[in-house]
């Protein structure tokens, strides 16, 4: 068999079981070391101070037929002693240095208990300050324990002077305050998503249900209920894809690349769009170079739905306008559509999934609610910030600011030739 060496491991336990576990106990023998110390160092300092001052002498001297003088080496120079052939002199200065001496030592020794009596004290004291002053964070703790999905809208609300710890409970506030809202934001998601989801799978069913019941049903019924239940899978795998995009958005880039939205934009135009035709509608570009760095799939899908959104919501013989630029260090995409007006107050919730405004419909085309939510999760994840405004005469302006990823290149010679305009008339 093989020895254990139980050395390391027995030595980690046991230095785990010497060291303070709580804040309170750290704080107590932080405060008594730091008053050990301080309290050493001023007893030394005064027991120096008063074995200099009373380690000089004084002479006593006799001129003349006057009273004598003492004088000390503070103002005067020493003065030599007179001759004493008795030696009573040195007896005395044996006998003042023996009691000096004892002096000394009594002094020091009842310091000494001075200080072990006052670290004493100071321990003691030392752990009720601490208690006193960690009091508030164990209420927070004890509060913030209690707190689960179910009461999120609870908050800590400490009063008092704006200190350190009425900034932590400010800060843990705002944190459970965003909590609150990503969590009902989520519920909201989950019941949408399920609504949208419950619809197309209870059509398919009862399609197949009515053909299947349906026994003087022929080849064409089958035919016919067979393309409509691809279709609505279609319509499905489609709100899948774009569920999946939102949830790739919202997680954030795990890398970084250079690209530019420049190209992007022209990319994102020759994908074919059935209501371009259909409506009439007018689309200019102006495309300038507009470089920036992050996920150029997710930034291609933004273009897309931005363009598909300003194509989908517009009406007959309108415009949409592109633009890319570069703008103060930001790389900024912008794209102008004509459509119905819509009121100024609910720009926002066109930016929340699932959220359509009444008579905003996409005109049976399979829009799902998710275009500018995936649109705002994609520039979310590229640091980006939006702006969107109603236009008085109807449709939307959108403008996203992405950072810069540094030099523009200069590879758009094609731009040039046609003074930066592209216009295309479908």
């Amino acid at each position: 068999m093989k020895a254990m060496n139980l050395r390391t491991p027995l030595r980690g336990r046991v230095g785990d079981g010497l060291r303070p576990r709580t804040v309170r106990l750290r704080l107590t023998l932080l405060y008594g070391v730091l008053f050990a110390m301080s309290g050493a160092v001023l007893l030394t300092i005064t027991y120096l101070l008063v074995q200099h001052a009373t380690g000089r002498k004084k002479y006593l001297y006799r001129i003349g037929p006057g009273p004598g003088h003492a004088l000390s080496g503070d103002t005067f120079q020493y003065l030599s002693p007179p001759p004493d052939p008795s030696g009573l002199s040195a007896r005395m200065d044996a006998e003042v240095t023996r009691q000096r001496a004892a002096q000394m030592h009594a002094m020091l020794v009842q310091s000494g208990v001075a200080l072990a009596i006052m670290v004493v004290v100071s321990i003691v004291l030392g752990w009720l300050v601490a208690g006193r002053v960690l009091r508030p964070l164990r209420t927070m703790t004890t509060t913030i324990q209690q707190i689960s999905a179910r009461n999120v809208h609870e908050r800590l609300a400490v009063s008092g002077p704006r200190d350190e710890l009425k900034d932590l409970a400010d800060t843990v506030d705002g944190l459970l305050g965003r909590l609150e809202t990503a969590l009902g934001a989520h519920k909201r998601f989950v019941a949408n998503a399920a609504h949208e989801l419950r619809t197309p799978l209870t059509l398919e069913h009862a399609l197949l249900e009515e053909t299947l019941t349906d026994r003087e049903a022929t080849l064409a019924a089958f035919r016919a209920t067979s393309e409509r239940v691809l279709a609505i899978s279609e319509q499905q795998e489609r709100l899948l894809e774009a569920l999946l995009t939102l949830a790739t958005g919202e997680r954030g880039l795990d890398r970084r690349e250079p690209f530019d939205l420049a190209e992007l934009s022209d990319q994102a135009l020759l994908a074919p769009r059935p209501g371009v035709e259909r409506l009439g509608l007018r689309i200019d570009v102006r495309t300038s170079p507009a470089p920036i760095a992050g996920d150029p799939a997710l930034a291609e899908r933004l273009v897309a739905n931005l363009i598909d959104n300003a194509v989908r919501y517009n009406v007959p013989g309108g415009r949409v306008e592109i633009d890319t630029a570069t703008e103060e260090g930001h790389a900024v995409l912008s794209v102008r559509n004509t459509g119905p007006v819509i009121p100024p107050d609910q720009v926002d919730g066109l930016f929340e999934p699932f959220q359509r405004l009444e008579g905003r419909t996409a005109r049976g085309d399979g829009g799902h609610g998710l275009g500018l939510s995936i649109v705002r999760a994609i520039a979310a994840a590229h640091d980006a910030t939006i702006t969107a405004h109603a236009r008085p005469e109807g449709g939307l302006d959108v403008a996203i600011r992405f950072p810069s990823d540094g030099p523009t290149p200069a590879s758009y010679e094609r731009l040039d030739e046609h003074d930066g305009r592209q216009t295309l008339v479908r």
